[in-house]
């Protein structure tokens, strides 16, 4: 639906935007990626950058937060079966019993937060622009940056806010906000609610062990990939020491989840580039609206790597034991996800061999992709058909996740049949 709107006449202003670059800008939207094959500033007119950002929210909120809203609003109770996934989704507790405070403070919490953004950025962009359009970019960028969707309706993104420091720090704000998930806000404003209201009673109660996973490990991502950055360097628009480490910090930030840049990516060294594919395939955090692999994920298989080398049995992370199902799922999803993307690059290098593009932009671009970061060294708009075909099918896997997409089309049965054992030398 989004690319027939965006395909036709009154919702571009160009004749450049044909209905796969439409099928393009629809999917990266809906799977708040940010990759773009069109200028969505010059080639989409008011009308289309309204869809733009209809879809943004749309799928920033998720597929399953709409689908439990429609039940809610139809006054129907919830399956078992459809509370067990919306609590895999998006809690970690009792979904029939809290589910409408929880989600509601969720719906609350996201637009207080994208509305609070935008009224800071509007402060900042008036003295820019017009006020009307100061008031659509103020908007604009704050769902587009608290979705992590990297979209902007400036053609070179935010390099022309490169040096206005508040409207960065705005954004990067409202980029890890909306990378650390909804789960975790939730955690955060129900420990709010109880300072306010029971601390005298009941005092603060803890963290889940999510929550506090989540925090423990967006924090040395963040640090970690500032610091390659600047150890690799950045362009030589970065002259300071100051413009160096706020860039470097933002993206840094906008690497993992949104895909916003306030740098040429094109120009930057390949060690750095290598650093940006890293904090693109980690990702965001759960039921954030971010992609890849995700923190928990990395931190379960750190976890789980720890353990094989101390020789122990079972993995204990932050004073917890993890379960073998839990474990062995992070091992499926890496492995779906590195045969993914090597599937991808080679698809890429077979499709886009007329580009002059070397082959690190190529991957660059499938890590983006798969990430739903929306990062590019530059050859988006370059790409064939078949090439925006298939980068539009790996934001879509990106967004579902690739374990999700496994078990739908490899539904898990029973073995009953136990082999013997063989060796085989390895290493």
């Amino acid at each position: 639906m989004g690319a027939v709107i965006l395909r036709l006449p009154f919702s571009h202003q160009t004749d450049r935007v044909s209905f796969v670059d439409a099928l393009f800008t629809a999917t990266s939207a809906l799977c708040v990626t940010g990759l773009t094959v069109v200028d969505t500033a010059k080639d989409y007119n008011f009308l289309g950058q309204l869809v733009i950002l209809f879809l943004i929210q749309a799928g920033g909120l998720g597929i399953m937060t709409f689908a439990a809203l429609a039940f809610q609003l139809a006054g129907r109770r919830m399956s078992i079966q459809s509370q067990a996934i919306v609590s895999d989704t998006l809690f970690q507790r009792d979904v029939a019993a809290e589910f409408r405070r929880a989600f509601f403070t969720i719906l609350i919490l996201t637009f207080a937060i994208e509305g609070l953004g935008a009224l800071l950025l509007l402060t900042l962009f008036l003295p820019l622009m017009e006020p009307g359009a100061a008031v659509f970019f103020a908007l604009f960028h704050s769902v587009s940056a608290f979705c992590n969707a990297g979209f902007s309706v400036h053609s070179d993104n935010l390099v022309a806010f490169r040096d206005h420091l508040g409207i960065l720090i705005i954004i990067m704000v409202l980029i890890v906000l909306g990378g650390l998930g909804y789960t975790v806000l939730h955690e955060i404003w129900m420990r709010i609610e109880d300072r306010v209201r029971w601390k005298r009673i009941t005092g603060i109660s803890t963290f889940s062990l999510h929550a506090r996973l989540v925090m423990l490990v967006t924090l040395p991502l963040i640090v970690g990939g500032t610091l390659f950055l600047l150890l690799f360097g950045l362009t030589d628009a970065e002259v300071t020491w100051c413009d160096r480490i706020i860039h470097a910090l933002f993206q840094s930030i906008t690497a993992r989840t949104a895909g916003f840049n306030s740098l040429d990516i094109g120009r930057l060294p390949h060690a750095s580039l290598l650093t940006l594919i890293i904090l693109m395939f980690i990702g965001g955090s759960p039921a954030s609206c971010a992609g890849g692999i995700k923190t928990t994920s990395l931190a379960v298989w750190l976890a789980r790597l720890r353990s094989i080398f101390q020789g122990k049995k079972e993995i204990h992370l932050l004073d917890r034991r993890l379960s073998e199902d839990l474990v062995n799922r992070v091992d499926l999803l890496l492995a779906l996800a590195v045969l993914w993307n090597l599937a991808g690059f080679m698809v890429l290098c077979a499709t886009e061999a007329q580009l002059p593009a070397q082959a690190l932009d190529l991957l660059f671009e499938q890590i983006s992709a798969f990430g739903t970061v929306g990062l590019s060294t530059g050859i988006s708009p370059d790409l064939s058909d078949l090439g925006k075909l298939w980068i539009s099918a790996t934001m879509f896997v990106g967004r579902l996740g690739p374990l999700t997409i496994a078990f739908w089309i490899f539904p898990r049965s029973r073995v009953h049949v136990s082999y013997p054992k063989g060796r085989v030398m390895i290493g």
